[in-house]
């Protein structure tokens, strides 16, 4: 049984933690997927809005499980409680809740992208400026927030984590506009790439969203109070109505007098994310005004209409190929049915390294359905590949079973290049699709078929015509290669700061 203050004491022992075996069976058992980006959750005005703000972060809790925070303001101070782990390992206890007094609150869920997951890192970050404190929660990935930050550091500042939303801190700071909200525009118009921003001063929550909508933010209301979040479904489990998306570029300000809405950037044609469709979001958000569940049933369908092949039963990939799975069975006609069940009850401190166990890892999390697919043919549904590794041992597994047949469809299109936005992929090189042929590919995962939706299906899925390569209405740039923003950091040869690594080593 762990200790309740393991992951505090991970935090401050650097030889603390799993070692190399394990380390390399956490990789193998989950570095074949898209991983989660982050979840912000901000309440305005609300006499319990710490106790709001967890529920929010517990429905918010997919889009990151690695760190969560919260960050209160109850008129006179600020009270911040971070940890490592999931929501509910911190949040559901009353004696956190009531040390987090105050009728406004901002939180976040995290997913490391920029900086390692240690508790300097866990965010809201929280500042002391001098109009005040401001805490900060950011879901995307800044494309140039390694160079400010060499330009920050080069300046004097003093870097205290090594997550690129601390560069936002430090531009609101060094402004010299009078007005809180002049300085963090000013902030906003330095920085480069994909954010949904919620932010808290002493009189202010504020939300922003990139120019180009690549993260989604939503506004809520409960009991005439504004909420400002990631995705829909946050809303719902609070029994809050939705309100609008905020707009690309947007910066939205409550405060006692009210509402006040900034648009401080030349319009731009918006490119939202196509992998919070294909993968992030849940099935049970609206993400602009498209219901994820109804668009990935559609990737299914039109993967049927692309691919099919004769089987006797639909499989989905347990969970995020499920959606699609039900898609393709209904527009072909095929049987679905579980042939794979997921355990969700593996954790990682359970997992032994031993090399028998990590031959057979994919098993502790999935197992076959014997019954469902012995001796028949079968067309397993998943909703991306990356490295292919889990894919193989699926197949592997299916065939174990019994399967007389394994074919294997992806409900997206082949993942080419790496994303600067805040989804932990592989650069090309550790991409399966970016380095071999789709007969390479099926060889290598040993299916008997293996296709994948193509990118004018998935438009087409969406309701759009097809890809117009002019005016892409999505960022879609793991599959094209057109990013739809600046990529400084990746345009820069001087090599990483020193302190990164030195902040890492030392927390």
């Amino acid at each position: 049984m762990r200790h309740p203050d393991q992951d505090a004491l991970l935090d401050l022992d650097p030889n603390a933690g799993p070692g190399p075996a394990a380390l390399e069976l956490q990789d193998d058992l989950e570095g074949d997927t898209l991983r989660e980006e982050c979840g912000v959750f901000g309440i305005y005005g609300h006499p319990d809005a710490a106790a709001i703000t967890a529920l929010g972060l517990h429905a918010l809790q997919h889009r990151g499980q690695e760190a969560a925070g919260i960050v209160s303001y109850d008129g006179s101070r600020f009270h911040s409680e971070r940890r490592l782990g999931l929501v509910g390992d911190t949040f559901s206890r009353r004696e956190v809740i009531d040390r987090l007094p105050g009728s406004v609150a901002v939180g976040h869920v995290r997913y490391a992208t920029t900086g390692a997951t240690i508790l300097r890192n866990v965010q809201p970050l929280f500042a002391e400026l001098n109009a005040g404190g401001l805490a900060v929660a950011h879901n995307g990935n800044l494309s140039n927030g390694l160079t400010l930050r060499r330009e920050l550091v080069k300046n004097g500042a003093m870097m205290q984590s090594t997550s690129d939303t601390e560069v936002i801190l430090h531009l609101v700071a060094r402004s010299k506009r009078v007005r809180f909200i002049e300085r963090y525009i000013d902030a906003l118009r330095e920085i480069e790439g994909a954010y949904a921003l919620v932010s808290l001063t002493n009189k202010k929550l504020v939300g922003a969203r990139d120019p180009r909508g690549i993260r989604p933010l939503v506004l809520g209301e409960l009991d005439g109070c504004p909420i400002l979040t990631s995705e829909t479904c946050a809303l719902d489990i609070i029994g809050a109505r939705f309100v609008r998306d905020i707009e690309p570029g947007e910066v939205i300000v409550f405060d006692e007098n009210g509402q006040d809405i900034h648009k401080p950037f030349p319009p731009m044609a918006p490119r939202p994310c196509i992998f919070e469709y294909i993968y992030f979001s849940r099935p049970d958000s609206i993400v602009h005004g498209r219901s994820v569940y109804e668009v990935r049933k559609n990737f299914g369908a039109q993967l049927a209409r692309e691919s099919h092949v004769p089987v006797d039963v639909v499989v989905p990939v347990p969970d995020s190929g499920v959606p699609a799975a039900v898609g393709y069975s209904q527009y072909s006609g095929v049987p679905f049915e579980l042939g794979i069940i997921r355990n969700h009850y593996v954790g990682r401190t359970f997992i032994q390294p031993t090399q028998a166990i990590r031959e057979s890892g994919v098993r502790m999390k999935h197992s076959a359905n014997r019954a469902a697919i012995e001796g028949k043919r079968i067309i397993l549904i998943d909703d991306s590949l990356v490295r292919g590794t889990t894919s193989k041992k699926i197949v592997r597994m299916m065939r174990d079973a019994g399967a007389k047949e394994v074919h294997f469809r992806l409900a997206s299109p082949p993942i080419l290049y790496p994303d600067y936005y805040g989804i932990d992929l592989p650069d090309r090189g550790g991409l399966l699709a970016a380095t071999h042929t789709l007969e390479e590919m099926r060889e290598l995962i040993g299916a008997d078929s293996l296709a994948f939706l193509s990118i004018d299906g998935m438009y087409r899925a969406m309701g759009e015509p097809g890809r117009d390569p002019a005016n892409p209405k999505f960022a879609d740039h793991c599959f094209t290669g057109v990013y739809p923003t600046h990529l400084t950091d990746q345009t820069q040869t001087e090599p990483q700061p020193r302190q990164l690594s030195l902040l890492a080593e030392a927390s």
